[in-house]
């Protein structure tokens, strides 16, 4: 977990046209809106708005893909920014879901589609504290053929464990490719397993970490490691990737070291 002044304390995919926000009463079924787990750190709402610019200004998101962290004393209460484009989000538009995915508090206000996304990662694992889903172009090819993404470099050490690849198709048949309900995420999040990364075909990938600086760098070292084992492979012959010792080994030291790398990203972004 990443050390230092972190504070612990959005796929527009897809909030318009053929996929229409949720009200709170569509979200609950109809019942009262779940109540609050509590309020919550301004400085810790600016941090996860910071985190979608950093992931707008890093290449990881454009005007799709969301970023959420678990609420920092109700852990079955998660934070995410309402439906819009990342590079625009700031503190006032966090919104606070419970693990059914419906919004606390009363808010009103239209929110991602594939918020059961996060909402069932956090249901099933309790050592994720922060989630990131994406479509970052080098990365959906992986999804897309037989040749598994691999750990090309030390700041990717998370992958060599293995990436595996979420197919909506295998349980749902044709779909629009959205996790837009809780089964759907309950599949993603069978196919996720104990790996902090899985691709999801012909759509992008999830991104997690033990808190938000870690979910965010696994986000953007996956896009990268994405473009360098596409450069690797147009050389031919094999490829000395990280086993998954190396991997171990290495990301202990990303998840002390990787704090630089947040510093930076969240000075570069300061509004």
């Amino acid at each position: 977990m990443f050390g230092g002044t972190m504070h612990t304390g959005p796929c527009l995919c897809h909030f318009a046209g053929t996929a229409p926000a949720c009200s709170p009463a569509d979200q609950s079924g109809g019942g009262p809106s779940p109540a609050s787990g509590g309020p919550v750190d301004r400085a810790v709402l600016e941090d996860l708005a910071a985190a979608s610019r950093i992931l707008a200004a890093q290449g990881v998101v454009d005007a799709f893909g969301h970023v959420s962290m678990r609420h920092p004393d109700a852990p079955d209460r998660f934070l995410m920014s309402r439906g819009l484009a990342p590079a625009l989000v700031t503190a006032d538009d966090i919104q606070e879901f419970d693990l059914n995915c419906a919004t606390c508090g009363g808010d009103q206000r239209p929110s991602f589609l594939e918020r059961f996304i996060h909402g069932e990662i956090y249901r099933a694992r309790a050592d994720i504290h922060s989630v990131v889903h994406s479509h970052s172009p080098s990365v959906i090819p992986f999804g897309l053929v037989e040749t598994p993404m691999r750990a090309m470099f030390h700041n990717a050490a998370f992958l060599a464990t293995g990436v595996p690849v979420f197919d909506i198709a295998e349980k749902f048949g044709a779909t629009d490719m959205l996790v837009g309900n809780s089964e759907k995420g309950v599949a993603l999040v069978k196919a996720l397993a104990d790996k902090p990364v899985v691709l999801m075909r012909a759509h992008g990938s999830v991104a997690s970490g033990p808190d938000l600086p870690s979910a965010v760098f696994r986000a953007v070292y996956t896009e990268v490691n994405a473009r360098i084992q596409h450069q690797a492979s147009a050389y031919g012959g094999p490829i000395a990737a990280l086993s998954p010792e190396e991997g171990v080994l290495a990301d202990a030291v990303n998840m002390k070291a990787g704090q630089r790398a947040w510093d930076l990203w969240r000075r570069t972004v300061q509004l």
